[in-house]
């Protein structure tokens, strides 16, 4: 770590960047998750299903930023690379193989609400060691995530 004026006790920040780093990871891998949605979706919805993941991979984007500088701000190194997203994402891979439109849809939702689950779960493990800002963050990861997730989950055909 980084020397840093953060009066956080050097054992909250080390947990607190490990939880940042493991989100980071994922975070960029949704974000390629979403662009690969975007460039190849295929079906009667084209555009509107196509600007929409264009949408959610901006905003998803801008959560690694928040991620990254949560990390650098504690005095960490943020974990960014692709190589490093690649090994340490938990989302599940998304399939290169999938074209229809409510395929895409239904795997991006998936990958939203895993992220989504697993930032409650940050938040709920920041809060208890000690770092409320961090905490704080991930709930607003959270709420993000869950609007992104409603608008993608607008676009499924019920049975």
């Amino acid at each position: 770590m980084y020397p840093t004026h953060n009066t956080l006790s050097e054992n909250i920040r080390a947990q607190s960047i490990n939880l940042l780093n493991k989100h980071l990871a994922a975070a960029i891998d949704l974000h390629g998750q979403t662009k690969q949605a975007h460039w190849n979706v295929r079906g009667p919805n084209f555009i509107a299903i196509h600007e929409l993941f264009d949408r959610v991979s901006t905003e998803v984007e801008a959560f690694s930023d928040l991620i990254a500088e949560r990390t650098r701000g504690l005095g960490g190194i943020a974990q960014g690379t692709i190589q490093t997203a690649a090994e340490r994402s938990f989302l599940v891979p998304y399939g290169v193989d999938v074209a229809d439109e409510q395929q895409h849809t239904f795997a991006v939702a998936g990958a939203l609400a895993a992220f989504g689950q697993s930032v409650r779960e940050a938040s709920d493990a920041a809060a208890d060691f000690g770092d409320m800002t961090t905490a704080d963050l991930f709930t607003e990861l959270s709420r993000g995530i869950d609007q992104q997730l409603w608008f993608v989950e607008s676009h499924i055909v019920p049975k």
